[in-house]
Order: structure tokens, then sequence, then C-alpha cells
């Protein structure tokens, strides 16, 4: 193989199309673009989801959702992820950063803890919330659960 007789693949790269060259290229006069309008003349751009005319989609659904500004969104953690922690860090210590270091949470989330699973160890939790269950299966086994 030499360098000079490299080519792509055969039909890969096509010539562009020339357009207004002469009546003779059959391509000539409008350039095929029709007579007159907008869609003829330079700089000429359709609208985003324009359809002829025709009433567009995004106006014939209509709206609906609501995203409220004041709702609280949580990184929930169950008591079996927890009691996997204890095991495999063995501390017996948690806080927000204990948290974030081993991949949990990130940044600027709020973490509650909430009551799947079993907790054989007794532990200190720090964390934004608390459900009710994991309170008490905390407390059942003498450890605390503290709010941020």
């Amino acid at each position: 193989m030499k360098l000079n007789t490299l080519k792509p693949a055969a039909g890969s790269v096509k010539s562009r199309k020339r357009v207004g060259r002469g009546e003779g290229s059959g391509l000539g006069s409008t350039s095929g673009r029709g007579y007159k309008g907008a869609q003829s003349r330079s700089g000429y751009s359709r609208k985003a989801g324009f359809e002829g005319g025709q009433m567009p989609l995004q106006r014939r659904l209509p709206k609906f959702g609501f995203k409220s500004l004041d709702k609280t969104v949580y990184t929930a953690l169950n008591l079996d992820l927890i009691q996997e922690l204890v095991e495999r860090l063995n501390t017996n210590e948690f806080t927000f950063e204990t948290f974030r270091q081993n991949g949990l949470a990130s940044g600027k989330d709020k973490v509650k803890i909430l009551g799947r699973g079993e907790l054989k160890a007794k532990v200190s939790i720090t964390a934004h919330a608390f459900s009710k269950s994991a309170i008490a299966a905390i407390e059942a086994q003498g450890g605390v659960a503290n709010k941020m």
C-alpha cells in the first residue's frame, strides 16, 4: 500500500450540485428554487415547526403540567444502604460529607434517609430529612438521627 494510491470507498464521495450554470444543465434560470416568493430569495429561513400555514403541532396540543419553584427534591438513601456502609467503612458516624465522598450524594443535594431494609448497628446519622420509619429503626438500635 502506498500513500499516493489511497482513495475513498467507491460511491462515498459525491460532487456537489452546481446550480445556476446554464439552461443545458437543467438547473439554470431559477436554479431549482421555483418562481418568486420568499423561498426563492437569498437569506430565507423557515421558522422551526412551520407547517405551511397549517396550525403547527406545538399549538394544536393543549398546555399541561406545572413545576413548583418551592419543591424540595431529596436524594433518597435507605437503611439497607447505611448498613452496607457501616460494614464497608467500619464507621458509625454518617454526615452529608460521608455520603458525598462515597458517591451517594453530590454538591447541593439534600439527603433524606428512608426506612427500607434492616439496620443492625448503632449509628449516628446527620441528614436533611428522615422518614418516621427510619427514625424509629435508628432509635430502636440506640442510634441518633440528627437533622441538618
